[in-house]
């Protein structure tokens, strides 16, 4: 009679107990959902925050408004209105308010300028094609000059709706002026 060794003992695995949470999280662990959580809040919490206050904060008397947001509504250049303008930057007009965007070129030449086109992305609007009529702002320095520059800059002042339209063709030509007190670079 032979005889076979003895099995050797199955490992027990209890399913009961659960390990302390100490040993489950780690230091790789936390720094991984750290990062992911970096990742992924802060551009939702940025999107939220536009979607929630328009693009527009306020900082006491002046308002900082997104180029972006302001221009970002349909409207027709013939026969457009100003009640086609979002409420809330109607609500603008005669306001003192921070636009942070570009100088687009004008007709303009030479170093110090007095007047100028503000636009959010002068390679999306002026190498992709014009920028809409309300993607634009016409900004008027009204004391003084400015250095041109081809970097993006904060213009403050005082912002008007104005509907303007070309007189031979009627296609409304601006819906936002600026009038400019001074301009900072970014």
């Amino acid at each position: 009679m032979s005889m076979a060794p003895p099995a050797p003992p199955s490992p027990v695995i209890d399913y009961g107990t659960k390990r302390p949470l100490s040993d489950r999280i780690n230091f790789r662990l936390l720094t991984i959902v750290a990062i992911f959580s970096l990742l992924v809040g802060i551009p939702v919490y940025n999107f939220i925050k536009i979607q929630v206050t328009h693009g527009i904060e306020r900082d006491g008397n002046l308002f900082r408004v997104d180029l972006k947001k302001m221009g970002y509504f349909p409207f027709d250049e013939m026969a457009g209105t100003i009640n086609d303008i979002p409420p809330d930057f109607r609500k603008l007009d005669g306001k003192e308010v921070a636009l942070e965007g570009f100088i687009a070129p004008t007709d303009v030449s030479g170093p110090q300028i007095d007047h100028f086109q503000l636009v959010y992305n002068v390679a999306k609007c002026c190498y992709g094609g014009p920028p809409k009529v309300q993607e634009r702002v016409f900004a008027f320095v009204r004391n003084g000059t400015i250095d041109y520059t081809d970097a993006e800059i904060r213009a403050i002042g005082t912002l008007h709706l104005a509907m303007a339209k070309d007189k031979d063709t009627g296609k409304i030509i601006a819906v936002y002026t600026m009038d400019v007190k001074r301009v900072e670079p970014l």
